[in-house]
């Protein structure tokens, strides 16, 4: 009988200590080295879908650029992590491509290096499994039980750097990609009421990620994120034309590079150009623009040491 006590007493105690090392197993690997490669999508003033609305339906998959991302990720609790990150790529958007009437006759077209430093939070609906026997382990034969796909939304803020560049093939171009900021192609810091915009901005990062171990430190997945930003001047348009006759006395390649309207028949065939006049629009205000991330990545995990630190 009192040895029947005793076992009880045992089970009792390490029973609930068991379950705690279980539930503290993924602590052992809280830090994570990610790098992946992908590509980036823009949706602004110029290029995009037939109807111009600045939002999905704006889409345009022609305007995608590669990618080169790679962060840090730090798990807080079992199902939230924070990842600090730096990405690289490349925005652009073109008139020529776009299915609206008016932006084809706009015929405006940009290109832009983006430089992103953020951190976002990230949230797992589907947590990340903890054990080591994954469904690629040599000798285990796959099972949907097995499969365990960590699914996460993340939210966060990004500082941004760009820089807008037309290309100057109009009449007496250079045919060279020329950086537009400096030019003030809507009288941007040539005239009164209309301020320089800075290449530095914020933007918020908001999407969904995907991840899956193949060994017990190597995971690969995917994630996509929009970026809503505080400018709309990604790629350089945002107002009105100023007049050009005006704006040509002050510095004739910021007059090429601000318009290059043409005109187009019903089967858009291009008709003699025709100038837009000063305070015509050129640009839609009232949004700011969006970029994309679309990213393949491999993590790798790193062991915790007993000070709580990686291990590299």
């Amino acid at each position: 009988m009192k040895r029947s006590y005793l076992l009880i007493l045992t089970g009792l105690i390490v029973l609930p200590l068991l379950t705690q090392a279980q539930s503290n197993r993924w602590k052992r690997n809280r830090y994570e080295i990610v790098g992946g490669i992908g590509s980036t999508s823009f949706m602004g003033d110029l290029g995009g879908g037939k109807d111009a609305s600045h939002f999905i339906t704006d889409f345009n998959f022609t305007s995608q650029r590669p990618l080169l991302h790679a962060g840090f990720r730090f798990k807080v609790l079992e199902p939230l992590a924070v990842k600090t990150s730096i990405s690289y790529g490349w925005v652009s958007g073109d008139d020529a491509k776009s299915d609206n009437i008016y932006r084809k006759d706009r015929n405006l077209s940009f290109r832009s290096p983006i430089v992103e430093f953020g951190s976002q939070l990230e949230f797992s609906i589907i947590k990340e499994p903890v054990t080591h026997r994954y469904s690629l382990r040599k000798g285990r034969k796959f099972s949907l039980k097995q499969l365990s796909i960590n699914t996460y939304v993340f939210a966060g803020i990004a500082g941004f750097w760009f820089n807008p560049k037309g290309l100057d093939d109009g009449p007496g171009g250079t045919g060279k990609w020329v950086s537009l900021q400096p030019l003030g192609t809507e009288g941007q810091g040539l005239m009164e009421g209309r301020e320089k915009y800075s290449r530095i901005q914020l933007a918020i990062p908001l999407g969904l990620g995907v991840k899956y171990p193949i060994t017990r430190d190597i995971s690969v997945g995917a994630e996509f994120g929009a970026r809503y930003t505080f400018t709309d001047y990604i790629d350089d348009v945002s107002t009105t034309y100023v007049d050009k006759a005006w704006l040509a006395s002050v510095d004739p390649l910021a007059a090429r590079m601000a318009d290059k309207s043409i005109q187009t028949n019903d089967d858009n065939d291009p008709l003699p150009n025709t100038e837009y006049g000063g305070g015509s629009q050129r640009g839609e205000s009232r949004y700011n623009d969006f970029y994309f991330f679309s990213i393949v990545t491999i993590s790798y995990k790193l062991r915790t040491g007993r000070n709580g630190l990686p291990k590299f």
